[in-house]
Formats: C-alpha cells, structure tokens, sequence
C-alpha cells in the first residue's frame, strides 16, 4: 500500500465535484499491473469528464484520465515485469475505472500496451487517445480501400489533438491533407506538418445539393453537424468518411445520395473499445511508418497534475490547439 495523489471526481450527495486528493494504491480499481504514471494528457472526454458537462463516469468516485504511460512497479501477469514502459488508452479508463490522473494506475494486462521501443513515454502522450484515434480512422480507411489516389484528405476540426495529429499522420502515410479550421491563425503551423491546404471553415459554402462535384477522397471529421453534411456530397466515388467527433453538434441532417450513387461509406471510429489485436497493430504503425514527425510543434502545452483542470474550459469552449500533456511523475 502506497499514499499518492490523484485528480479524483466524486458525484454524491454534495454534487458533482473534482480536485486533487490523497489515496492508497490499495483503493484503485482492480488489475493485474500496477503502473507508476509519468504522463497522461487532456482530450475533450477528459474536459467533459473533470467539469461534468458530459455524462462519462460510469462510476463514483473515480481518477480522470483516459491516457496514461509510465513504468511497471508490480504485476502478477507474467507478461509485465517491474521495471517495462507501457501505456494505455481508453479502455474503460475514467469511466469505469481509475484513470490516468494519479500517481498510480492498476490497469488490467488485457488493456496494457508495451511501449514500442520507438516512442517514450512522453511521445506516447503527445500521441494519446487522440493520435489512436486519427491512426484507427486511417487504418479502417485503408482495410476499406481508401487510397491516395482517390484524392486529398479532408481533416476538420484541424487545430484539435486529433485534427494535428491527423494531418501528420495521414500526410506520413502519403495522402494530400486539406485541413478545415475556424484559425487561420495557426495555418501555417498546419502546413509546417503537413496540410498541403488550409480552409477557414468560416468561408465553406456549401450547395446543399445531395450530391455535388467530387473534391475529396476521403473525411476525417471531428465536427458532425452541418459541417459533415456539407462535406459528404463532395466526396468522391468509394471514397470514406471517418467520423470521430462532434465539436460540432451530434446532429446529422443529410440524404442517402452520396452513399447509394457514389458508394461513400461511414466509418464510425470509437476508439476506447478498440479490441486488443486491432489495438496493437495501430500502435505498431504509429510507432513505425506512421510515427509523426511533429511531436514537438503539435504538444502546445504542459502543466503539472495540480493544474489539469485549468485546461478544461478552454477546450470545450473550442480554444485549444494542439495537444495538452499532463506531467505526473514525468
């Protein structure tokens, strides 16, 4: 039994609140791996969670923290000894379980990823659940024809984790990205990892027509709403829309035109139930020829365990900007 700290969020009789707590490790969820955390990171599910705005705990009380990589200090599964890197991503992770906001995590062998030689712990981060996501989004794309040849890449939401990471992971890949973002502010950090275009998303017009000229490949939307209706029509024949967000809205208004004319096809992308075996070969990719090249410019900013929440309201008021990393023991 150890005593560490923890960014804990309780829903009781005194209501939905969030802060920096003290606990033992022998009070964590379950699982055969007990991981001394040094980094985690903030995704939106993260912001949802430690504000309450979103109904993502399962269970009370809970650590926050969807991502987490640090090092081994105790397992009773042969396949992790004292000592290895691993991380994990999802997989229940501040929804059912104890996250990675805490000194500790105990995460179950089924869900624990050895980290791929090629990355560290704090690139594992950077990556998190958002890179996971846009390199599951290209690997269902792939498994379903999706090809460059079809033509460029839309990414929407493009400032976001996913958005960045998606532009330099695609665009590794050997894709044409075109990011869509309401800052055209940052479009030259967009092209500094790859967008070969950049669209203010303020200046899309859309026909509204079911079907219009084919200009894209392929969509990795994090948006929905208006902005993914606008785009299905202008994606050309077997060509795939992966949608894993809705910054947005999470209303869809569209026809079946582009699905039944030209063969679209929707890819929905929830990334915390991935099973393990897909699990593991989009983490080989990510830590192979897909590894973006950007880490650095897309990890914008860091803050310590006792500043986690700070971030929260700039993100679901659509502020952020690249990734966010958590310093827990890193």
């Amino acid at each position: 039994m150890t005593a560490f700290r923890a960014f804990r969020i309780r829903q009781d009789d005194a209501g939905y609140r969030t802060g920096i707590e003290t606990m033992d490790t022998d009070a964590l969820s379950p699982g055969e791996v007990l991981v001394r955390a040094e980094w985690s990171s903030v995704n939106y599910k993260d912001a949802l969670a430690g504000t309450g705005k979103g109904k993502i705990l399962r269970t009370f009380p809970l650590n926050g923290g969807i991502d987490v990589a640090g090092t081994v200090v105790a397992s009773t599964d042969p396949s992790f000894r004292e000592g290895d890197k691993v991380l994990a991503t999802g997989s229940g992770l501040s929804e059912t379980r104890d996250g990675g906001y805490g000194e500790y995590v105990r995460l179950p062998a089924a869900w624990t990823i050895a980290l791929p030689a090629t990355l560290t712990t704090r690139e594992a981060m950077i990556i998190g659940t958002a890179g996971f996501t846009a390199a599951l989004a290209l690997l269902r794309m792939s498994e379903n024809r999706q090809a460059p040849s079809l033509g460029p890449i839309a990414i929407t939401g493009a400032t976001g984790g996913v958005g960045m990471l998606g532009i330099d992971i695609f665009s590794r890949a050997g894709y044409e990205v075109h990011a869509i973002s309401g800052k055209p502010d940052r479009f030259d950090v967009l092209r500094d990892i790859g967008a070969s275009q950049c669209v203010d998303r303020h200046e899309l017009a859309f026909s509204g027509r079911p079907l219009d000229s084919a200009r894209y490949g392929g969509l990795l939307d994090n948006v929905g709403g208006n902005t993914l209706a606008g785009f299905l029509p202008l994606i050309a024949p077997y060509g795939n829309a992966a949608i894993c967000g809705l910054a947005g809205s999470p209303e869809l208004a569209t026809t079946v035109m582009p699905f039944i004319i030209r063969g679209v096809s929707v890819l929905g992308i929830a990334s915390a139930g991935t099973a393990r075996d897909v699990r593991d070969e989009v983490w080989r990719r990510l830590s192979g020829d897909w590894k973006p090249r950007h880490l650095d410019t897309i990890c914008t900013r860091e803050v310590a365990l006792d500043d986690v929440a700070s971030v929260f309201g700039t993100m679901l008021e659509g502020g952020s900007f690249g990734r966010t990393l958590v310093r827990i023991n890193g």
